[in-house]
């Protein structure tokens, strides 16, 4: 409740705000007269869009897919999770109190069934999609079978953060901690941390107190407004973030963590692996857990390569003092977002996705907004003229 309140009511109004905006801003083109004929294009709205949501920031992923849909003209269906579906419900009320004319926003709940109904429907214009791989590529499978309806795919990542030797230390440690936020369950949050090999027995003591302090508030009220941490969502990612445990042990040497919290509740001890063996399945797999797989690096070609093993590419961090290198690394880092010494990654003025294996498309800004319409091609024989 407080984490809803605090943090993504502030996103969900900004997003609204920016795309409310737009509602008479959406442009089109027009060119000089010649041979006779005047030319513009015109963006259209598609119609019929629908929305598949995940469980985390329920609020956040309602307003990145409903925002540009409506912007740009088109009603959209959204299916919630059938594990988070609550606000979702009440956002659509809210919309339908404000005066949106009915059916503008509808919200369904229900599982897998729900989803493919929505992704086969031959009346339905575009999808947009946030969730596994593995689940992403069905319904990228099922709209192409359709009608070849449009879509957009945010589906994880496995994100680097890339620490030199010349970083402010206190900030970095900070950082490379933010896989703990809502207890890993974050599609960005950097999971694989890179430090220069000089500096990584200074980071990770310094990163292991943290993570002991942290550890301490599991199972603190969720009501207070200084309680940070936050359960595993639900029993099937806790069973699965359970078993990466386990595996971790024989992949990887443990460094801290490591257990299940013996509490009530389904809390995981925030752990970090050190040293893993090579294709280890910890190193490349997303767990959505309090995870995270230290390795250190010698120079910066072999950090950038490090970086980009993984057949994700949603975000990046990268912590230096030098500007140039950093503008250098990030050009060559494989992913939608790369952060500079900081943890933000999104803003409605943005865009916002990931390349590889982290989906296709992009959600916020301009770019979110032309996805939910259709360019047309005008031509006008001007007055006087003959073909």
């Amino acid at each position: 409740m407080v984490f809803a309140s605090g943090y993504e009511a502030p996103q969900l109004a900004n997003i609204l705000r920016y795309y409310a905006g737009y509602t008479d801003k959406l442009s089109g083109e027009s060119y000089p007269l010649e041979d006779g004929l005047f030319k513009m294009v015109v963006h259209e709205p598609l119609g019929v869009c629908a929305a598949i949501t995940a469980f985390n920031s329920p609020m956040i992923l309602f307003a990145l897919k409903v925002a540009p849909a409506l912007a740009s003209g088109n009603v959209m269906i959204v299916k919630a999770s059938e594990f988070n579906p609550l606000s979702s419900l009440r956002l659509a009320e809210l919309a339908t109190e404000a005066g949106l004319p009915a059916g503008t926003i509808n919200v369904l709940i229900g599982g897998a069934d729900v989803g493919n109904a929505l992704a086969t429907h031959k009346r339905i214009r575009k999808i947009s999609f946030t969730g596994s791989v593995a689940t992403g590529k069905k319904v990228q499978i099922a709209a192409t079978e359709s009608n070849l309806k449009r879509v957009t795919l945010e589906l994880g990542g496995k994100s680097p953060v890339v620490i030199f030797r010349d970083a402010n230390l206190g900030n970095a440690v900070r950082a490379a901690s933010n896989f703990l936020a809502f207890n890993g369950q974050g599609c960005i949050l950097g999971t694989r941390i890179l430090v220069q090999e000089d500096i990584s027995a200074t980071f990770l003591e310094a990163l292991r107190q943290l993570i002991e302090e942290h550890t301490k508030t599991l199972g603190s009220d969720p009501m207070e407004l200084s309680t940070l941490s936050c359960p595993i969502f639900h029993s099937q990612q806790y069973t699965r973030v359970a078993e990466f445990l386990d595996l971790g042990k024989q992949e990887a040497e443990l460094f801290v963590g490591g257990s299940v919290c013996q509490r009530p509740g389904l809390y995981v001890e925030p752990t970090v692996f050190v040293n893993p063996k090579p294709g280890a399945r910890i190193l490349h797999e997303e767990i959505f857990g309090p995870v995270a797989v230290v390795q250190t690096f010698k120079t910066e070609s072999q950090a950038i390569e490090m970086a980009n093993d993984t057949e994700y590419g949603l975000g990046a961090f990268i912590h230096t003092n030098d500007i140039s290198r950093a503008l250098r690394v990030a050009s060559k880092i494989q992913s939608g977002t790369v952060s500079i010494n900081t943890t933000e990654n999104m803003s409605p003025q943005m865009p916002f996705g990931g390349s590889k294996n982290s989906g296709l498309g992009r959600e916020n800004a301009g770019y979110a907004l032309m996805a939910y319409t259709e360019p047309k091609s005008i031509f006008i024989r001007t007055l006087g003229e003959t073909e």
